[in-house]
């Protein structure tokens, strides 16, 4: 069944095809949350305040973008709300971004994650939500556009100017 059949149902109520449709989806839409708020925690409380907001309002959806797109959206913006009421706890301990299988990073690899996560945090938070769309929720610039309010071409410029900032960020030291 296609994600319009789905969708279809789900308007009438069937709770199990909108988990199907999310299912879909569940693994870009999890990236881009765990992407911009950096620690599992928040982003499994981004996660599910996105996923309960777009069953609350899939009414609203009203098919101009795919429903990836429109979940990506509702997910980012779960993300950075999370972030804005985030208090630090400076006890807490750090989360480290497991990847496909956690039980096979090295420290190294461990050394790199952590890396990229501080230097996509100290991005400012257009370029960090622009360059996390399009590389991991995989959006098209079209999409971020919308999603952000911008043009394409301010998108691009994000995106250009966000990977710049991470390769200066990232670039070993001497």
């Amino acid at each position: 069944m296609d994600d319009t059949a789905l969708l279809q149902l789900c308007r009438e109520g069937d709770s199990r095809a909108f988990g199907e449709l999310v299912g879909r989806h569940r693994t870009h839409a999890w990236a881009v949350c765990l992407q911009i708020t950096g620690n599992h925690h928040d982003a499994e409380d981004a996660f599910q305040d996105a996923i309960t907001a777009a069953w609350q309002n899939l009414h609203r959806f009203r098919g101009d973008a795919r429903f990836s797109t429109w979940l990506h959206r509702i997910a980012a913006n779960a993300a950075l709300a999370t972030i804005r009421r985030r208090t630090p706890d400076p006890t807490a301990p750090d989360d480290l971004v497991e990847l496909h299988d956690p039980a096979s990073l090295t420290a190294d690899r461990v050394a790199d994650v952590d890396a990229v996560r501080t230097a996509l945090a100290e991005l400012p938070e257009d370029f960090r939500v622009a360059i996390v769309l399009r590389e991991f929720a995989e959006l098209s610039y079209a999409d971020i556009a919308e999603h952000q309010g911008v043009g394409i071409q301010t998108v691009k410029s994000r995106i250009n100017r966000a990977r710049k900032q991470l390769i200066t960020a990232l670039a070993p030291t001497r």
